[in-house]
């Protein structure tokens, strides 16, 4: 199963606002009100959004690796 999709394109209007294509929120469960948190590089120019009903997993994901990599450390 693959676990990335290009859904298509955004604009970003006048205001600073995009719209998510339609396909991309029924698929992904995006709602209207649901709180997106916006995480991005500067550097390598990446936008990502977060639905806040996720964040929590993907927390919990960021530490499981770090834990991962301070065991890989301690046995090198």
């Amino acid at each position: 199963m693959q676990d990335k999709k290009l859904y298509g394109t955004a604009t970003v209007g006048t205001k600073g606002q995009i719209v998510i294509p339609a396909s991309a929120r029924e698929e992904l469960g995006i709602n209207t009100s649901d709180r997106l948190y916006v995480i991005g590089s500067p550097v390598k120019g990446v936008v990502m959004l977060l639905q806040e009903s996720k964040l929590e997993e993907f927390i919990a994901q960021m530490n499981l690796h770090v834990e991962t990599l301070k065991a890989f450390k301690k046995s090198k």
